[in-house]
C-alpha cells in the first residue's frame, strides 16, 4: 500500500485535514484486504470500527427473508461505509460485500472516537459525510416510491454523467446489480435500455453508457417525455 496519510488526504471524509491530523489518522488504519464476492460484515453485526475502500468495489444492500436484494449503496477508492454504527452505538443496519478483490482500509471505534475527542473538529467532516448520505437515502426513498421505472434510470443516467464530468461514463456495476439499486428487474432494465437507444437518447456497450441526448434524458427523468416498452 502506497503511503496512507497521502491517500487519506484525498478521501472525502479527511480532505482538508492538517498534516498533523492526518499522521494521526493514518497510525490507526489498519490495511484489509479483501475478495470478490467476501462479505465483510452482515446486517445486526456489532459495529467495532469503520471502513474506507482503498481499491476495488463494495456494495452495501438489505436483503428480505425471501432473498430480494436491495442495493443502498456502491462504493469505490475513497469513500467511507460502515460509518453510522460507530456514532450510534447500534449495530450494522445492512450488509457489506466485496464487488471485486481489493484492499480496505480499517479503522477501529475506540482509537477514531478517541481522536475525535482530542480534537472536536474530526466530527465537523464526518457530519458532512453523514448528511450526504442522508440526502441521498431521501433520494432513493422518494424515487422507489413515487418515480416509474423509466424516470429512476434517466434519473442514475444523467447522475452518473455529473460525476464524471462528461457524457461518456461506466455504470460502475453489472445490469443485474443496477436493477436491484433501481427496484426492478434485470429483464425490464434490459428493455429500457434498449428503448433509451431507440429513442436516440443513449448508446451503449457493455456497462459503458454515453449519453446523446441530455435534454431528452432529462425530460424522461423528469416524466416529461413519453416512454413505452
Amino acid at each position: 500500500m502506497e503511503d496512507k496519510k497521502e491517500f487519506l488526504a484525498q478521501t472525502i471524509l479527511f480532505k482538508g485535514l492538517s498534516d498533523k491530523h492526518l499522521e494521526s489518522i493514518s497510525k490507526i488504519a489498519y490495511p484489509k484486504k479483501m475478495r470478490k464476492g467476501e462479505l465483510i460484515f452482515q446486517e445486526g453485526d456489532e459495529s467495532h470500527g469503520f471502513y474506507i475502500v482503498y481499491a476495488g468495489r463494495v456494495k452495501i444492500y438489505k436483503e428480505s427473508p425471501s432473498g430480494k436484494e436491495q442495493i443502498i449503496h456502491l462504493f469505490g477508492p475513497g469513500e467511507p461505509f460502515g460509518e453510522v454504527p460507530v456514532f450510534s452505538g447500534f449495530d450494522f443496519p445492512a450488509n457489506a460485500l466485496a464487488l471485486t478483490d481489493g484492499e480496505l482500509l480499517y479503522f477501529p471505534r475506540k482509537e477514531f472516537v478517541g481522536l475525535i475527542k482530542d480534537d472536536p473538529s474530526l466530527a465537523l467532516n464526518i457530519l458532512g459525510v453523514l448528511s450526504q448520505r442522508l440526502r441521498q437515502l431521501v433520494n432513493m426513498v422518494e424515487a422507489l416510491a413515487l418515480k416509474e421505472v423509466s424516470e429512476r434510470l434517466a434519473s442514475y443516467l444523467l447522475y452518473l454523467g455529473e460525476q464524471a464530468g462528461g457524457d461518456i461514463f461506466d455504470l460502475g456495476m453489472n445490469k443485474t446489480q443496477l436493477a436491484s439499486f433501481l427496484g426492478t428487474s434485470p429483464e425490464t432494465l434490459s428493455r429500457m435500455f434498449g428503448r433509451l437507444q431507440k429513442l436516440g437518447l443513449i448508446e451503449t456497450q457493455g456497462r459503458q453508457v454515453k449519453i446523446l441526448d441530455r435534454e431528452g434524458l432529462s425530460e424522461v427523468a423528469a416524466g416529461i417525455k413519453p416512454f413505452s416498452l
